[in-house]
């Protein structure tokens, strides 16, 4: 007969193996009951921000699915692009296509304030098996509005010339920067969606997308996501924080709980720290743009005229409007999107590398440059 204590040492040894054989066997078991885990449950798990937990596993591609569960956002990308940029959007989009759309197969909608060239229409839709809409931006959305004193902006500009201020002497620029901050969401081709994914001519995707950013924000109720982050140029918008206390003392309540006010201000919103996200690149909430909140806020902005006699951009105006008007947990890294804008780039590190087999440089990464403002999103969740 077994003694007592070879029963335990019997169940033990049961259970013990079957432990080891589930850890091998499923993959989130073995997460679940690791050293680690199990003392993050002990001792409470350091605050952290959301990026750096990764994607679930569940949203992750067979290259033979169309999208995780057959699900897929109501989304599409959006180039804002002139006839002249024909090169860089090919580039921009093969690469696109090669790296994510090309399983997920979200459409495409190009803007532009002239029609687009037989050409142009030709050689992007050879890249794409995707929808393509063509939409001409309407002229009261882009050229400078009659009410801007032209002698002051004009004034502005060549100050801004002499003073080696880049883009300061270009209207064009201006109405791009105020079309980008307060229109192009407006436009009729973009009534039909909740999210977008804007895209330059001339950048460059790293890295393998096996999973739907898109999809990941509407699950997750997110309304901003970007890869770089640095500070703006103050000669820019010496103006443009003044004009935002202004607006946010007077709307007090449509400023939101728990939000990432101190991402762009190193005193409680005294002043502007000049951190944003560049919105070259942008996944977003179409829906929150067309809010109550940000929509105020634009019309607030645009009518201190600070585009034209001054040269505010889109970057800082959407990263003051989502720290302001946005939940700080609703605003979203993709650590995992490699991505280039020259002169900076997002190259993703250690493991994130490899999953997405990325063909960055690893060494050339701007995340922790010391123009870069990541750590201070960072600090958000600390």
């Amino acid at each position: 007969m077994m003694t007592p204590m070879r029963y335990v040492v019997l169940v033990l040894g049961i259970i013990i193996s079957l432990h080891f054989l589930l850890s091998f066997s499923h993959e989130e078991y073995g997460r679940a009951t690791s050293l680690s885990s199990i003392s993050e449950h002990l001792v409470g798990t350091k605050p952290h921000p959301p990026y750096q937990d990764g994607v679930p596993e569940e949203y992750y591609n067979d290259p033979t699915v169309a999208s995780p569960k057959g699900r897929r956002a109501n989304a599409t990308f959006v180039f804002l692009a002139r006839n002249g940029d024909l090169n860089g959007v090919v580039m921009s989009m093969k690469q696109v296509e090669d790296r994510f759309n090309k399983e997920f197969q979200y459409p495409y909608v190009f803007l532009n304030e002239e029609p687009f060239s037989d050409e142009f229409k030709d050689r992007v839709q050879t890249l794409t098996d995707s929808k393509i809409e063509f939409g001409l931006i309407p002229k009261e959305d882009w050229i400078q509005p009659t009410w801007i004193d032209e002698e002051r902006a004009t004034a502005a500009r060549k100050d801004m010339v002499q003073n080696n201020v880049i883009y300061g002497g270009s209207v064009p620029y201006r109405n791009m920067c105020r079309f980008n901050s307060g229109f192009f969401y407006r436009h009729e081709l973009l009534a039909k969606y909740k999210y977008y994914w804007r895209v330059e001519p001339d950048v460059n995707f790293f890295c393998d997308l096996h999973y739907d950013p898109l999809l990941l924000m509407q699950d997750q109720k997110k309304v901003y996501g970007f890869t770089v982050s640095l500070y703006e140029y103050p000669a820019t918008i010496p103006t443009l924080w003044d004009a935002v206390k202004e607006f946010v003392d007077t709307n007090p309540d449509l400023v939101a709980h728990d939000n990432a006010m101190s991402f762009v201000s190193d005193d409680g919103g005294k002043s502007y720290n000049n951190c944003h996200f560049w919105s070259n690149f942008e996944i977003g909430d179409l829906d929150f743009w067309r809010g109550e909140a940000y929509t105020k806020f634009f019309d607030f902005l645009d009518k201190k005229g600070g585009f034209y006699y001054e040269r505010w951009g889109d970057a800082p105006v959407h990263s003051i409007g989502a720290a302001l008007f946005a939940k700080k947990d609703q605003i979203h890294f993709f650590n995992d999107i490699g991505y280039r804008h020259n002169p900076f780039q997002h190259c993703p590190q250690g493991e994130a590398h490899k999953k997405g087999k990325c063909w960055c440089n690893p060494q050339d990464n701007f995340d922790y440059e010391w123009y870069s403002c990541l750590k201070r999103y960072d600090a958000l969740f600390a």
